[in-house]
């Protein structure tokens, strides 16, 4: 590794051999934890068809992005339950459990019978296994950042630091490239049959690696010279978030720090994904490979940003990069991402959303706001279910009121096609079809470089938001119930306003029938914590972390 300048101190040193293998053994069991989480989400199609196979195949789908959802949804609760452990028995051990309980759930998740084989009790289980997951995720992140920030000399926390923050991406990078890798060697068939439970069941041995890494590993010599002192605290929580001047702390690190940077990790790298496969219609493998180039060029930038911070600050990187989003993600821009990405990858659908819009008439009391929080929603009237058939073809259209109780109506160019007639879906696929609408991504027609050179612009925005945000948030609080106060804010960030991203989208794109709308809410969000982190947040480099 490069040595660097200790800043704050105005000396410099290499990297000691311990402080090498407490990077190395935080990095790598973080990163194992993050490959078990995403290859949920990048072989979700497979999950649907096997754990939903009871309901039509777009509802399961669905149903297994919610399932993916709820893993996010309680993080919270699992940075409540192990960041109180964690400033209590310590940081080591804390994330130890953690590892433990992540690397489990999965491995049962490659086991678990199907809904043919178990009926109903199968995706229950599944659920379990993902909330499972989401609690051990709640209290890993924050040990392996604490605990690595801990051992880092004074002007090097972001850099140390840095290396934990690349352990999201190359766990999503890991998870592609496994996948891809036995997809290839046994063929689409057989992966589809079977082949997709392997990267489950590889988690096992990952977590057999990780714990005997982590195991070698001393206590934060931070924490356990506090313990010594018998300064630690009782009650993290009642102190963390009982008392305004820390709660008011979380909170601000939450709106202007967590909030953005999630929405903007996953608009730029999850969410990216799901738009190439689901909105464009590349096919699968090519949108991972592209997927993957982008997060190989990108993530080098995670320790570049890391470092900066040390130089010139958290905050005015970070707060770049907010700005960066809100300018290149709004719908509205000249420089959209993702209108490029359409014309690069898909140039045909773009031709199309140019030439043939579409109406949606309908009695718009019936048009609901289609988020799906649980999975148990309903949206059956005509509107719905037309608007939920355009959105899944990637078809823009405008809305126009029509006489309540009138069955809804899709006109697409002069043709008209009612959502009463028995055979709606077959007429409205050959409507759309017959109007230059493409049911996938010619390969001859995507541009690659191009396309990569997008998806690695956003990375790289990926890279600026969160490459210093563990140092910033470390900083930000106290010894004494750090691991308590940093892991809630950043957990609601990242769970729920990151975790929720693509119901939002798909609600937000459903309601207004433009295809690019639901990045506001990437743009809104992002737009709301760069503001409260400039007027509100401190720069926190120079910080004394040792104050208990």
């Amino acid at each position: 590794m490069a040595t660097i300048a200790m800043g704050d101190t105005g000396s410099s040193r290499r990297m000691s051999a311990e402080e090498r293998k407490v990077i190395f053994a935080s990095s790598l069991g973080t990163v194992f934890e993050w490959y078990d989480f995403y290859i949920y989400g990048t072989l979700g199609v497979f999950l649907a068809k096997y754990f939903f196979s009871n309901v039509p195949a777009n509802v399961g789908f669905i149903f297994t992005l919610l399932a993916f959802a709820a893993g996010f949804a309680v993080r919270p609760l699992g940075a409540l339950v192990f960041g109180r452990i964690g400033d209590i028995v310590g940081r080591k051990y804390t994330f130890l459990v953690t590892m433990t309980l992540m690397g489990v759930g999965t491995f049962f998740i490659g086991v678990l019978p199907s809904y043919a084989q178990w009926g109903i009790a199968a995706p229950i289980v599944l659920i379990a296994l993902r909330l499972v997951q989401g609690l051990a995720l709640g209290g890993e992140y924050g040990g392996a950042a604490i605990y690595v920030a801990e051992h880092a000399p004074p002007g090097k926390r972001g850099y140390y630091t840095s290396w934990i923050q690349t352990t999201a991406t190359l766990g999503l990078f890991m998870a592609l490239l496994l996948i891809l890798a036995i997809r290839t060697i046994m063929g689409e068939e057989a992966f589809a049959d079977w082949g997709w439970r392997i990267p489950f069941l590889l988690s096992l041995l990952l977590l057999i690696v990780s714990i005997w890494i982590r195991l070698s590993l001393s206590e934060s010599p931070v924490f356990q010279r506090m313990k010594e002192e018998g300064r630690t605290s009782k009650r993290p929580l009642s102190e963390a978030f009982g008392q305004w001047s820390n709660l008011k702390i979380a909170l601000l690190a939450l709106l202007g720090a967590t909030a953005g940077e999630a929405v903007v990790w996953y608009g730029g790298q999850f969410y990216a994904l799901f738009y190439l496969t689901q909105t464009l219609k590349v096919d699968a493998t090519t949108a991972q490979i592209m997927i993957a180039v982008a997060l190989l060029i990108g993530t080098p930038f995670f320790i570049f940003f890391g470092w900066l911070s040390d130089k010139i600050g958290r905050k005015p990187i970070m707060l770049a990069g907010f700005l960066l989003a809100v300018l290149t993600y709004a719908p509205i821009s000249p420089v959209n991402i993702f209108k490029g990405l359409t014309h690069y990858a898909n140039p045909a659908l773009e031709r199309a959303l140019q030439q043939s819009p579409v109406t949606v008439i309908a009695d718009q009391s019936e048009c609901s706001f289609q988020f799906k929080m649980t999975g148990t929603e309903k949206f059956t009237t005509s509107c719905d279910a037309a608007k939920a058939a355009l959105v899944a073809a990637s078809v823009n259209y405008t809305n126009e009121a029509a006489p309540k109780g009138t069955p809804a109506t899709v006109k697409v160019g002069e043709e008209a096609i009612s959502s009463k007639q028995p055979d709606f879906a077959k007429a409205l696929t050959a409507a759309i079809s017959k109007h230059g609408y493409p049911p996938k991504a010619d390969p001859a027609q995507i541009n690659y470089p191009m396309t990569v050179l997008l998806l690695t612009i956003l990375v790289i925005y990926v890279t600026m938001v969160y490459g210093p945000i563990a140092a910033w948030l470390v900083e930000l609080f106290p010894t004494r119930i750090r691991y308590s106060g940093l892991s809630l804010p950043y957990h609601i960030g990242n769970g729920w306003f990151g975790g929720f991203l693509p119901a939002t989208v798909f609600a937000i794109v459903a309601a207004t029938g433009d295809i690019y709308s639901g990045l506001w809410y990437v743009v809104v969000v992002a737009a709301m914590s760069f503001v409260v982190g400039l007027l509100f947040l401190p720069e926190t480099k120079d910080v004394d972390i040792t104050k208990i």
